[in-house]
């Protein structure tokens, strides 16, 4: 099986929130996680990454846990880290940043981390 090292951008502590469980989730499934955010703290046992100049090898997929808005501040860096693609969980679709990714050969995929783990499609 290929490693799918995944980045999961929009990390945070806090149990309730999507990004937390797809970190969990992940792990639970062997992928190699890196979770990056503005939280401070650790997320399955690893530390939350807040530096945008550390930019990460051979990640595969950034799964992304922020809106729209908030995701401006991180193109340079999405695009620095090279994945092969990039999953738009819900409540986080946005077209000009979908568009610069196709532009730089990445794939974009408009879905949601947690079904496509539970359905064997990741």
């Amino acid at each position: 099986m290929e490693s799918k090292r995944t980045l999961v951008l929009g990390a945070t502590t806090n149990p309730n929130r999507y990004a937390y469980m797809a970190v969990n989730r992940l792990l639970e499934n062997n992928y190699e996680v890196v979770p990056v955010g503005i939280k401070k703290g650790e997320v399955g046992g690893i530390k939350i990454e807040n530096d945008l100049e550390k930019i990460h090898e051979g990640i595969h997929t950034i799964t992304l846990y922020l809106g729209p808005k908030n995701q401006l501040d991180y193109y340079d860096y999405i695009l620095n880290t090279k994945p092969k693609r990039v999953i738009f969980n819900p409540g986080t679709f946005n077209v000009e940043l979908v568009e610069l990714l196709k532009k730089n050969g990445i794939e974009t995929v408009d879905a949601c981390t947690l079904v496509m783990l539970s359905a064997g499609t990741y």
